[in-house]
């Protein structure tokens, strides 16, 4: 219970406590001992007792002010408070050693010159001083042995912690250098394959864009063709912002040269991916002020009306959408909605989806301090709504 007490006060009542205490029941046994002595005797008393006040900060004063009270009177508690201070703040044993041999035989001296002065047998002084002498031992050696465990158990304590956070630090670095690894992995893997798909459908929209007679056709395979040399600019870029995320210099690779990226999509790259989905029919409010939204607010809001437009194509082919940035405030707002599906246009089966891409857009407007909401709607439709602040970036 008093343990629950100590834990529950502050670290200034703490200190407090840890000052006041060790004063108040040293004046209380000065007051137990010498309340009948001469004035002199109290007043060092009291001296030796206050100096505890100093025990934390300057320990050896405390223990110099605390000497006098005991050669003169009977008074123990104040000199082995502060020769506790002194070897718990002391590494080096040489003033503890010299603390505790003068604080023996001051003590020492006391009962040798009492018992010298109460008319006692030589014999019977003999034992007394015999006595005497091993209590005062007792007692300069008692504080010092306490002291130095309380020192070892701080600096045992200390070096735990610092144990423990080294070890933190260790396991921190070895979950980055996993993930690295799993990054670089991700890295070649999305090179090897995705990369090689793609390029294949742009080699094939390229044929056939030369091969084909039909203008329809030839600017499908046109459009085909672009987007898959966007795509792979895109993915190449990704791929090395994986690899520059550490994956690269933790593994001991060399950094691959090639060109620059391209840069990262913004709001004005809006009207050019809207025209590209090939949706027809629609409304489109494309007003995001006159701000100038940071570069992550304006990928977040691109790549919102990416997926949402990607999953009207999966899920939704021939639904009128409306697409509407706007500003409230603080906030660029980005909505995508869509109403039912007309069926599938081109007779294909529906495109798979794993529905991750919304669990990312979700992830990228928290990460920015904003959130996302997705979900059907009244009309049997689907609403993507993102709300991005504009103050973080």
């Amino acid at each position: 219970m008093i343990q629950d007490l100590w834990r529950r006060l502050s670290p200034t009542a703490r200190h407090r406590l840890a000052l006041l205490v060790p004063v108040a029941y040293a004046l209380l046994e000065s007051w137990l001992l010498d309340r009948d002595t001469v004035w002199w005797k109290n007043a060092l008393n009291c001296v030796a007792a206050l100096g505890l006040l100093l025990r934390l900060r300057y320990p050896t004063v405390s223990m110099l002010l605390a000497l006098p009270g005991t050669f003169f009177t009977e008074s123990w508690l104040a000199p082995i408070t502060a020769l506790y201070s002194v070897t718990a703040a002391r590494r080096r044993p040489l003033v503890p050693v010299l603390c505790a041999s003068a604080f023996a035989l001051a003590d020492y001296f006391t009962w040798s010159i009492s018992g010298q002065n109460s008319g006692i047998d030589p014999v019977a002084l003999t034992q007394t001083n015999g006595l005497a002498m091993m209590q005062s031992l007792l007692l300069g050696t008692a504080p010092v042995a306490l002291g130095m465990l309380a020192r070892t158990r701080r600096e045992l304590t200390l070096r735990l912690s610092e144990l423990t956070r080294g070890q933190r630090r260790e396991a921190r670095l070895l979950a980055e250098r996993v993930l690295a690894t799993e990054r670089a992995r991700l890295a070649r893997e999305m090179h090897d394959v995705v990369s090689h798909q793609v390029s294949l459908i742009s080699v094939q929209a390229g044929g056939l864009q030369v091969s084909t007679t039909d203008p329809n056709a030839e600017r499908t395979a046109q459009t085909i063709r672009e987007l898959s040399v966007r795509t792979l600019q895109e993915l190449r870029q990704m791929v090395g912002v994986l690899r520059a995320a550490g994956g690269a210099s933790l593994l001991g690779e060399s950094e691959p040269s090639g060109p620059p990226q391209a840069p990262q999509p913004r709001l004005a790259d809006l009207p050019r991916l809207i025209e590209d989905s090939g949706l027809r029919g629609g409304e489109v409010e494309l007003d995001p002020g006159e701000r100038e939204w940071p570069e992550a607010v304006q990928r977040a809001a691109y790549r919102t009306v990416q997926e949402a437009l990607t999953n009207i194509r999966k899920h939704a082919p021939g639904a009128a959408v409306r697409i509407a940035v706007t500003t409230r405030g603080a906030l660029l707002l980005v909505e995508v909605c869509n109403g039912p599906a007309s069926g599938h246009p081109d007779g294909g089966p529906p495109l798979p989806g794993g529905g991750h891409g919304l669990v990312g857009l979700r992830e990228r407007a928290q990460l920015l301090g904003g959130r996302l909401t997705a979900g059907p709607t009244a009309e049997r439709g689907f609403l993507v709504r993102a709300e991005l602040p504009g103050g973080r970036g």
